[in-house]
């Protein structure tokens, strides 16, 4: 069940990030140079966590995936073709975020529930990573103070 779990993190992580990428090559506007380098952070960090979420999959004796196909059939994460207005690619990229979260949060529990500790301290790492990156993008948007 765990090693299921990983596979569509595995699979949405990369999913993310090439969408964060795409973002990236792409934004246009005023505010051209602080969005292209935070979505270029955003991917950068995000793809660094592919390895080691590779490597636990292994662990748990399980093979890890690793086409687009089987990504596609995997991820939470919806692919973007089109290339949307700056605002827009943050406001999906919010929404793409509380999907990683909510996945995140489920693994977390797996991962205690089968008393694999440096699994779940690896996902809490994820967790706190996502939830910053939820913050900024929510700053990104932000049009009014409360």
């Amino acid at each position: 069940m765990l090693a299921d779990a990983l596979k569509t993190l595995l699979a949405s992580t990369n999913a993310i990030s090439i969408k964060a990428q795409n973002f990236h090559w792409n934004v246009e506007g005023p505010d051209f140079p602080q969005y292209h380098e935070f979505f270029g952070n955003f991917y950068e960090e995000v793809y660094g966590s592919v390895d080691r979420t590779a490597e636990y999959i292994r662990t748990l004796d399980s093979y890890t995936p690793g086409s687009l196909i089987r990504y596609a059939e995997l991820s939470i994460i919806q692919d973007q073709t089109k290339i949307p207005r700056a605002e827009l690619m943050f406001a999906e990229l919010l929404e793409d975020n509380a999907k990683m979260i909510e996945l995140l949060n489920g693994i977390f529990t797996i991962a205690e529930q089968e008393n694999k500790q440096g699994i779940a301290n690896f996902i809490a790492e994820r967790l706190d990573a996502h939830e910053k990156h939820q913050w900024m993008i929510r700053s990104v948007l932000k049009k009014q103070r409360a």
